[in-house]
């Protein structure tokens, strides 16, 4: 006898669960569009025995829509295989890993690469390819930036991929944002009177896993052209990343497991913080099984985000707009789900089509900025967020921001934002905390912390 059951909303699935999307061109290659999809977060660099690694039963994929119409035209696909070289001990690795071909590293993990046209022919780009090791420490990854570069590999066609353990770069004041939309430092703006304090990195010494993939432009437009004027409506892409599993595990006795069936999407990404603060908790799960072509069914959730009323309740007297918080937001509408129209900001758009699709929109024609701005388009940097999104921008601050009204004058000329809405940020002044790094050349984010390096989280 059995019976059916809903399953769990916001089930965690560590291997499969997207943390974070990048898209953006590439700043040392810039006939190049790199690609990044992390999974594994908020990853404790001293994780042994067991060290954190991509899920062998599952399929990643990083898509492309280059003619707007919320399906994907270009698609590579990610698998991964992990091998044992001795099964009879419980070590990660017996010696000092040098290489990542070292016999003393006993649990490696190799990946092919796949891409995938708009009518589902399949092509073969790479096989056998090894990812580095995680950071374990000085003994067992001494050289680990030397190790990492190892496992940078070029493909034909002017691609490039890595696949492994990187140090996490998105920042954000977790613990003050979730209670209570409490934005550190400006204390004085809250209902509950709180002591004055800098934002705190939430994601400070934590570790992620990164799929990254550098493409030459002429492979992602949908005529195979290298658009230079913004204004070309070929130079616009939407980028999303997914994870799929079978649709059926059969458990044997022995500790074993087969898989069957079609692959079934569980999780996707595109805009940061669509799935934490957009999508109502009760359609999360729903929202991850389904394609970007058919997100007209969550227009409400981004015409009427809950945030948006919640700030004058949590911030009363400070957002005097209320009126602002009530209508219907053509302006987050039209950054996160169509793409900015040509006209509104002026040399700039990254409007893709009226389909609302989840989609980050990157128009390649803009070149890497030669002052990046955090702060993207609000910090009058077009090749920043939400032209794409590159590893260091400010995304949770640009964000807030525009829920809190920044961005209706985009539609509505004639508004005047709160003056709150200007000053609601993690970090004062806007910068990349302290702790937080990266580095200048593909695969873009830094050097995992290594296990022995890490310094326990302080508890207050």
């Amino acid at each position: 006898m059995s019976s059916h059951r809903e399953a769990p909303e916001i089930s965690k699935d560590p291997v499969a669960d997207n943390t974070d999307t990048y898209a953006f061109v590439s700043p040392d290659r810039p006939d190049t569009v790199t690609l990044i999809s992390n999974y594994v977060p908020l990853e404790e660099p001293p994780g042994g025995p067991n060290f954190f690694e991509f899920g062998n039963d599952v399929l990643y994929e990083i898509l492309i829509d280059n003619d707007g119409d919320g399906l994907a035209d270009v698609t590579y696909q990610f698998r991964f295989q992990t091998q044992v070289g001795n099964p009879n001990t419980f070590l990660y690795n017996t010696g000092p890993i040098t290489s990542i071909s070292s016999a003393n590293w006993n649990r490696k993990q190799f990946y092919s690469v796949t891409v995938v046209d708009a009518n589902g022919n399949s092509t073969a780009l790479g096989s056998g390819l090894a990812c580095p090791p995680c950071n374990v420490g000085p003994r067992s990854t001494p050289d680990y930036e030397n190790l990492a570069q190892q496992a940078v590999h070029s493909l034909s066609g002017g691609i490039k991929v890595f696949a492994g353990q990187r140090a996490e770069g998105f920042y954000v004041d977790l613990g003050s944002i979730f209670d209570l939309g409490a934005l550190r430092p400006f204390q004085n703006l809250h209902l509950i009177p709180l002591p004055a304090t800098q934002g705190v990195n939430g994601t400070q010494g934590l570790n992620v896993h990164t799929i990254a993939i550098q493409v030459p432009k002429t492979l992602l437009t949908s005529d195979g052209s290298n658009p230079t004027k913004e204004s070309d409506s070929r130079s616009v892409i939407g980028v999303w990343a997914r994870a799929s599993r079978r649709k059926a595990l059969i458990i044997e006795g022995n500790g074993q497991f087969d898989e069957a069936g079609p692959w079934v999407q569980v999780s996707r990404l595109a805009e940061p913080l669509i799935n934490e603060v957009i999508i109502p908790m009760g359609k999360k799960d729903f929202w991850n099984s389904q394609y970007p072509v058919n997100d007209s069914q969550f227009v409400k959730y981004y015409a009427h985000p809950e945030l948006a009323g919640l700030l004058p309740v949590l911030y009363p007297g400070v957002f005097p707009n209320l009126a602002a918080y009530t209508k219907p937001r053509a302006d987050l509408e039209a950054i996160l789900l169509t793409g900015i129209p040509s006209g509104i900001i002026p040399g700039f758009q990254n409007f893709t089509s009226k389909t609302p699709s989840d989609l980050l929109r990157l128009n390649i024609a803009i070149p890497p900025s030669a002052n990046p701005n955090i702060l993207g388009i609000l910090g009058g940097d077009l090749a920043g967020f939400p032209n794409g999104r590159r590893v260091f921008d400010d995304t949770v601050t640009i964000e807030i921001r525009a829920i809190a009204g920044v961005t209706i004058p985009l539609v509505d000329p004639s508004f005047k934002p709160d003056g709150a809405a200007g000053l609601v940020d993690d970090f004062n002044p806007p910068q990349i905390p302290q702790g937080v790094h990266y580095q200048q050349e593909f695969p873009y984010l830094g050097v995992p912390i290594g296990g022995f390096q890490s310094q326990p989280h302080p508890v207050s």
